[in-house]
């Protein structure tokens, strides 16, 4: 169930790519769902989906805590 949740969050994100504030909102309430493994793949996966998209950029922000 746990890695359905990483998908699920990765979906929404990809859904809400257009809007910057509501992929940083988006992006907040996944960090606080997933396990802290789970956080690492969304890391992972968030750094090669922004590469070009550099309005989302500033996301990165909340990946440093």
């Amino acid at each position: 169930m746990s890695k359905s949740m990483l998908e699920y969050s990765k979906t929404v994100l990809k859904k809400v790519s257009f809007d910057t504030l509501l992929f940083c909102k988006e992006l907040k309430k996944a960090l606080t769902t997933l396990l802290p493994n789970e956080v690492e793949e969304l890391k992972v996966w968030l750094e090669s989906f922004i590469t070009d998209k550099p309005e989302l950029h500033q996301s990165l922000v909340y990946l440093k805590t």
